[in-house]
């Protein structure tokens, strides 16, 4: 998978539009392509969203596991074309 540089930092967004903006930015993505997802909280429930929307289209990897900062780089699969 291509690595990119891509920061996504949603932390200073309004809770209600945090998801839109990150799926609004992996649709855009090419397959193999990825970004980096900076947020204020684990975002788990996203993960969970990802899988039953995209399963086996994503990759997660986090970076940064808290306390005050994760960062989780998400990735659009080549089967994902």
């Amino acid at each position: 998978m291509a690595d990119t540089n891509k920061i996504v930092d949603v932390r200073t967004e309004e809770p209600r539009r945090r998801h839109e903006l990150i799926f609004e930015n992996y649709l855009a993505l090419t397959p193999g392509e990825g970004f980096v997802l900076v947020n204020d909280h684990d975002p788990k429930p996203l993960y969970y969203q990802f899988e039953a929307e995209h399963t086996g289209q994503f990759t997660w990897d986090y970076l940064e596991e808290g306390p005050l900062t994760w960062r989780v780089r998400i990735g659009r699969t080549e089967s994902a074309a």
